[in-house]
């Protein structure tokens, strides 16, 4: 069997400079591609497409990792934007919301990453904290702290002990959406991973940056995953 093809959503920003040019451009922190080739998968960038494409994306790929990146716009989650809330990332938003529709009605394995996983909580109809105190000391900077996991979740068995995760944000989970449940907690309560339980597909979210870390077991399970659906679909004979 080929590795398992994971699509990762793509940073989007109006200015990039590389070399002689200045120019807008959707890019990935190599660390994403490098974890997902590490676990035993290939990678694909996914830039923003329309809405209406990502059932067809999703079609041709294996799973599905919505990265970190800007605040998710209040409004999506009913909410007036906090003056410490970024600047809304509309194009990002609509697409992978998308995305993330798409992958939970067609079953793609799908890990949601810092602002994926907000992401991912939002579409399924939950909130945010709009910032917490504490979480973002130095901008840019990395900082490490310990989660622990919730017995019984999918988090717990891949990982069944307290944790140091590379962490880098201001924003959390507030309210579950639906089906969700939280998988993993930093000692101050913060919810750190979230998954949909059940033996039927594959969705977790962590709040945390596994592209900035050795530790592959979670990415490792995506791709896992990923694989028996890459197998599922190498069955099904076409027309």
């Amino acid at each position: 069997m080929p590795r398992p093809l994971i699509g990762i959503t793509t940073y989007v920003e109006e200015s990039t400079r590389y070399g002689v040019w200045d120019l807008p451009t959707s890019l990935v922190p190599s660390g994403y591609y490098e974890l997902v080739q590490a676990a035993g998968g290939a990678a694909v960038l996914l830039p923003p497409d329309e809405p209406g494409a990502a059932a067809e994306v999703l079609g041709r790929v294996d799973g599905l990792i919505v990265a970190g990146g800007p605040d998710v716009d209040p409004a999506r989650y009913g909410a007036v934007r906090d003056p410490r809330t970024g600047a809304p990332a509309t194009v990002r938003d609509r697409w992978e919301l998308a995305l993330i529709g798409a992958a939970l009605e067609s079953g793609t394995p799908l890990l949601g990453i810092c602002r994926g996983m907000q992401a991912l909580n939002v579409a399924l109809g939950g909130t945010l904290i709009q910032h917490i105190d504490g979480h973002v000391d130095t901008p840019g900077v990395t900082s490490w702290h310990p989660v622990r996991p919730v017995p019984g979740t999918r988090y717990a068995e891949l990982v069944p002990e307290e944790a140091q995760v590379p962490t880098y944000h201001h924003q959390a989970v507030d309210r579950l959406g639906s089906g969700l449940v939280a998988s993993a907690y930093a000692l101050d309560g913060t919810v750190e991973a979230i998954e949909l339980p059940g033996p039927e597909g594959w969705v977790v979210g962590v709040q945390w940056h596994p592209e900035r870390d050795t530790d592959t077991r979670v990415m490792s399970a995506l791709v896992e995953a990923a694989s028996v659906l890459a197998s599922v679909r190498t069955a099904v004979p076409v027309g």
